[in-house]
């Protein structure tokens, strides 16, 4: 959220519960050019009073940009605009030297945190959150000593959207593509049949690549934040296909089909030696079983399956599963693992 000298605000970080009472403080910070933190929880008698009335708590960081007191914004605005990964390592607490920041690249750092030893610790961990495109707050020690708490500092990682890749162009993958955008995803459709993948039937993916799909996904990139999604169910197309994809990292991969396809592409997908590690990896027949028909309740289906993967969703409506919470981390971060998907 982005509250400018003139009053004007842009964005949300609680979907109204505490904009009121940020609004406030974000002003104070901008009179007094000071950074600060504040918190709002459940137990802290004034969450009922900021609009805090859901429960658990939120803590904010708040703080003056401006290419006064950050030189480097107009970096960090053109990596953004251009899909250069860039994260911002930003010190929030822990001794006199918060509000400093680095700006980190690939190759490249820019500014400092306060000393040498801090400023390499930061670094490393922050490339590689970067590289999985995660934002989180790191607890240090004040010269970057590991497990010790002295300091916060907060990694903010803008990194390219995370690819979903959809294989075969039919109704179906229309739909898929556009849910795909509305999640954020840059989008992909791949066919080998010119005429029916082209831009005009798929007008939502960024692009739309006519190649065999096992010979398009063994020239590209794959990481842990891909999704893949099958949607030939033509085994001279799916078999291939998937025994790449199985053994790749990408994060999650479905393939569409009826049962008695997706045992028979079980049994292709054996006969070519994948093991029933990688074949566990498989989501066959692909989404949730949300009742869908239409292509549209089918892409919504895929979507939850996704979503799922990521957060470690139970797959239960949110009225039967009172015991657990709502917004969870996801399976790999609390496992200290990378998350599959962004």
């Amino acid at each position: 959220m982005a509250v400018s000298q003139s009053g004007e605000i842009v964005g949300s970080v609680s979907g109204g519960c505490v904009e009121g009472a940020l609004y406030e403080a974000s002003l104070e910070v901008l009179a007094s050019g000071v950074p600060k933190c504040v918190t709002y929880g459940i137990s802290d008698d004034s969450a009922f009073a900021v609009g805090l009335t859901c429960g658990g708590t939120i803590e904010l960081y708040i703080q003056v940009i401006d290419k006064l007191s950050f030189p480097d914004l107009e970096t960090v605005i053109d990596a953004i605009e251009n899909a250069r990964p860039i994260a911002i390592a930003t010190l929030i607490s822990g001794n006199k030297e918060i509000g400093s920041r680095m700006v980190l690249m690939k190759d490249a750092k820019l500014g400092s945190l306060g000393n040498a030893g801090l400023d390499h610790c930061v670094t490393e961990d922050a490339r590689g959150l970067l590289e999985r495109g995660v934002t989180r707050a790191l607890k240090i020690g004040e010269s970057g000593q590991q497990r010790m708490e002295d300091l916060t500092v907060f990694i903010e990682s803008y990194a390219p959207a995370p690819r979903m890749i959809v294989f075969g162009a039919i109704d179906f993958a229309s739909a898929v593509a556009r849910i795909g955008k509305f999640l954020g995803y840059y989008v992909v459709v791949c066919d080998a049949r010119a005429l029916f993948a082209t831009k005009k039937r798929f007008p939502d993916a960024d692009e739309v690549v006519v190649d065999w799909p096992h010979r398009y996904l063994s020239k590209i990139e794959i990481d842990e934040r891909t999704a893949i999604c099958v949607l030939t169910h033509d085994p001279k197309f799916d078999v291939p296909l998937l025994e790449i994809a199985l053994r790749t990292s990408a994060g999650y991969i479905g393939a569409m089909g009826s049962r008695r396809t997706h045992n028979d592409r079980l049994e292709r997908l054996r006969e070519i030696g994948l093991t029933e590690t990688e074949l566990a990896r498989l989501h066959s027949p692909i989404g949730l079983d949300l009742g869908a028909r239409t292509p549209e309740e089918t892409a919504v289906s895929i979507a939850a399956e996704i979503i799922s993967k990521l957060w470690g969703g139970s797959k239960q409506s949110l009225s039967s599963s009172a015991e657990l919470p709502i917004h969870r981390q996801s399976l790999a971060s609390e496992s200290g693992e990378a998350p599959k998907i962004n």
